[in-house]
Order: C-alpha cells, then sequence, then structure tokens
C-alpha cells in the first residue's frame, strides 16, 4: 500500500469523516454511520502487482461483504485493494474530499444522470471492456456521446415491507391493499388495535436521522415526481409543479400518525431503530428494499412481503414497486494506468468469477444487469419474488425518478423540512416551497 494512501486514510480518520484500519491485514468495521476500511497486502508468496484499487463504496450495509471480498481478490492475484465506504448519506460529500487528494479511489459511483453531469469528467470510457460487454442492456448504461463513463451494478426494487404473519394476525392479507384507501383503512384499524395485536405501530418509526431521512426525502419523494413526470410525458424537468405534493403529504402523514412514536420524535430516529422495530414484531409496514433483506430475514422468509407505496394517485391499482438503481460504477480516468487497469480487472473479476458472483448475489443479494448471473448466481429471496410477481401481474414499476433530483442540497432542504412538519415546527407549505422552489433554485445553480 502506498503511503501517501495511508496517510490520506489517517488525515480523514483524525477528521472523524470515517473509522479506517490501518495498511496490513487487519480490517476495522465500524457500527452507525461512520465509514469503515479494509486494507489488504499481497501474500508472501504472490508477486507484487503493477496497480492498486481503491473503492469508495456507496453502500454501508454491503460493506463486509466488500471487504471480504477484497481480501479474497489480493489473496487470489496479490493486487491491494483498498474499500473504503462512506457514512450514510455523505458519499458526496466524502467523494468530493477524497477526490480532491493525490492518492483518490480508483473506482467510485454516481446515482444516475445528474450524479454523472458533477463527476463525467473523472469518468474512464468502459465502452470497449469486458464489464460492458456482459450487460444485458444497453439502458443499463450511462451514456456521453458515444462514450460509457458509468456502469449499473445493482438492480434494486423498493416498497411497503411487510410482516405477513402480523398482517394476518391483523386480520389481513396483502391481496386487501391494492391503493392508498385501502392501505390507509388496515393501518389505521392496526393502529386503533395495537395494544390487542402486540405491536407498537402499524409502520416502523419514520426516522429523519441522516441514517434514515433519505427513505422519505429522496424514495417517497420519488411517487409524487413520477406521477408528475408521467401525466405530462417528460423524463426530467428544470421546474418541478408539484402536482401531486398534496399526496405526498396523505401518505407521509400516514408514515407519521400509525406509527410506533410520537412525530415529535422522528428527528432522532434511526435507521437502525426502524429495522429494530420491524425484526421484533412492532411494527406490520417499513418502508425499505430488496438491499434490507440480509438486515430482515431473521423473521423467517414466509413472513416478508413487499406492497407497492400508494400515494392517492389515479390508476395506482395498476402500479408495481419502485425498480430502478442509483448504483453506478465510474472508474477514475485521473488514476495512473496500472491502477484503471487493476480496477477493471478488479470488476471484471467480481462479475465473472465464483467467488465474486456468489458475493454479489448470494451474501449481498444484488439482483444484478450483468448476462454472468444466471443459475445458481441468480439471486432469490422473498422481496425480489413479490417484484418479479407484480411485474408477472401486469402491475407497472415505478421509475426511479429521483435520480432526476438537481442536487443533495435539495434532498436536505426537503428533509429539513419533513422534519420540521412532523415535528409540528414547521407547516406542510414549507415543504412544498422547498421541493418547488428549492428544485428551480438548485436546478439553476447546478445548470446556470
Amino acid at each position: 500500500m502506498k503511503a501517501k494512501r495511508i496517510l490520506a486514510l489517517t488525515i480523514a480518520s483524525a477528521m472523524a469523516v470515517s473509522l479506517l484500519a490501518g495498511c496490513g491485514s487487519t480490517s476495522s468495521t465500524s457500527t452507525g454511520d461512520s465509514s469503515t476500511s479494509t486494507t489488504t497486502k499481497e501474500t508472501s508468496d504472490t508477486p507484487a502487482a503493477a496497480g492498486e484499487v481503491y473503492y469508495l463504496n456507496f453502500k454501508p450495509e454491503q460493506d463486509k461483504d466488500w471487504q471480504a471480498l477484497a481480501a479474497t481478490y489480493t489473496e487470489q492475484t496479490g493486487v491491494p485493494v483498498t474499500v473504503v465506504t462512506a457514512a450514510q448519506g455523505q458519499y458526496e460529500t466524502q467523494l468530493m474530499s477524497e477526490m480532491a487528494k493525490s492518492d483518490a479511489p480508483t473506482l467510485f459511483q454516481v446515482n444516475g444522470p445528474v450524479g454523472l453531469a458533477n463527476w463525467k469528467d473523472y469518468c474512464y470510457d468502459l465502452s470497449g471492456t469486458e464489464l460492458y460487454s456482459h450487460l444485458t442492456s444497453d439502458s443499463f448504461a450511462l451514456k456521453d456521446g458515444d462514450t460509457v463513463p458509468a456502469i449499473a451494478y445493482v438492480i434494486e426494487t423498493y416498497g411497503i415491507i411487510y410482516n405477513k404473519a402480523l398482517l394476518q394476525k391483523a386480520g389481513y392479507s396483502a391481496e386487501d391493499i391494492t391503493n392508498f384507501e385501502s392501505l390507509k383503512k388496515v393501518a389505521d384499524d392496526i393502529q386503533a388495535r395495537k395494544d390487542e395485536l402486540g405491536v407498537k405501530g402499524a409502520f416502523t418509526s419514520a426516522g429523519m436521522d441522516s441514517s434514515s431521512d433519505w427513505r422519505f426525502k429522496t424514495h417517497l419523494a420519488n411517487l409524487p415526481i413520477y406521477y408528475e413526470y408521467k401525466a405530462d410525458g417528460i423524463t426530467s424537468t428544470d421546474a418541478i409543479k408539484g402536482t401531486y405534493l398534496d399526496n405526498y403529504k396523505q401518505i407521509f402523514d400516514l408514515y407519521i400518525t400509525d406509527s410506533t412514536c410520537e412525530p415529535t420524535l422522528l428527528a432522532s430516529k434511526t435507521a437502525n431503530d426502524a429495522t429494530a422495530e420491524f425484526v421484533n414484531g412492532e411494527a406490520v409496514f417499513y418502508q425499505n428494499g430488496t438491499w434490507e433483506y440480509n438486515n430482515i430475514s431473521s423473521i423467517g422468509d414466509e413472513n416478508l412481503g413487499m406492497l407497492p407505496i400508494y400515494i392517492g394517485a389515479e390508476g395506482e391499482e395498476n402500479q408495481g414497486l419502485c425498480t430502478g438503481s442509483e448504483n453506478y460504477w465510474c472508474v477514475n480516468k485521473n488514476a495512473s494506468e496500472e491502477d484503471i487497469q487493476a480496477t477493471i480487472d478488479f470488476l471484471t473479476w467480481v462479475i465473472t468469477s465464483d467467488e465474486g458472483r456468489k458475493s454479489m448475489s448470494q451474501d449481498m443479494g444484488f439482483v444484478t444487469p450483468f448476462d454472468t448471473f444466471t443459475g445458481e448466481y441468480a439471486a432469490s429471496n422473498p422481496l425480489l419474488e413479490d417484484a418479479d410477481a407484480y411485474i408477472a401481474a401486469g402491475k407497472t414499476p415505478v421509475d426511479w425518478c429521483f435520480s432526476t433530483m438537481p442536487s443533495e442540497n435539495w434532498k436536505n432542504g426537503v428533509g429539513s423540512a419533513l422534519t420540521a412538519y412532523a415535528a409540528g415546527t414547521g407547516t406542510w407549505d414549507d415543504v412544498v416551497t422547498a421541493f418547488v422552489d428549492g428544485w428551480a433554485t438548485e436546478y439553476q445553480l447546478a445548470n446556470g
């Protein structure tokens, strides 16, 4: 491992941006939102490699899996691999910090077209790589003219995860919930009978701590954007109108009233709180996605299901789950030629080797867009099966339009307004202002 990278990571640790491990075969894994890293060295019987890999990972929930995969690759090839995982909600900030250093990440990610616009000048053209050749569709690549600066590595689905046993105990099944009206009827009934049913609320806490608020300022906010785009026949805009913000309000109101806690407590509630509430059987419903499977699988596959997020939009009975990707790999073109090649080789190994495919599909639970993930390497769990079932039933998946949100600052503005609204210190008009006026302002700043 290069000395300058050790120094860079030490400084990052001292600044409390992340908690990092030193050079060598040891690893450090932190809890909560702190970053983690493992630096692995080549084994004594393997010659040193010409290049090395530094991956700034976006997904904290898969940190341990990436650390293990990096160690396996280094053991097999002698190529040093460093994985640093950004704190939840802090990826863009940490990426900006790391890219300013002389020993910057060789592998990073963007969340879609808006993210790519910020970083395309750093992206190596992947169009001639084996990685690109294994994509099942060009739609899983972000393009800039004839170049391919970013490639999706996971296709994910989110909605309202539910506990089948608890829903049945309340006298209902998924078939009883087909739109917002029926969702509210069931949730209100569960909330009214929570003591009888032995739960604390219909929904887990809608935590607005930075580890959790992305579920509402980004993923839930996708729904009013999706329906506005659909109504207007567009795929992006420089000025959102807010046509469906009343619908956004009614689903958020349902989350924070039919809940395990009072709305005034949500500012400090975390992602771990919501997960624990669901796993411990304290709530029936939990908005999250397929990536959360490993954290909630202890309740049993037979008890896990996922419903669409209904907001009361016309025709939502034909709506499926929210499916897409905000996870696109990019290789840093400003890295050395040796490090660029080492990084591409590592990614190719991840999607073609038995070890890489097992880790991605079984340990991480990813549905990937590569043709190498077939047979035993096809991911499977009940949440993925529900996603497939809605498609098979002819339901239309909800596009991930949040990749067109103008900036992280816009999301933070909406999140702050939602937090104040839930606490009673702000109004819904403040949320509308942050959503509509904030969009126009941030778009102009980003594109002016």
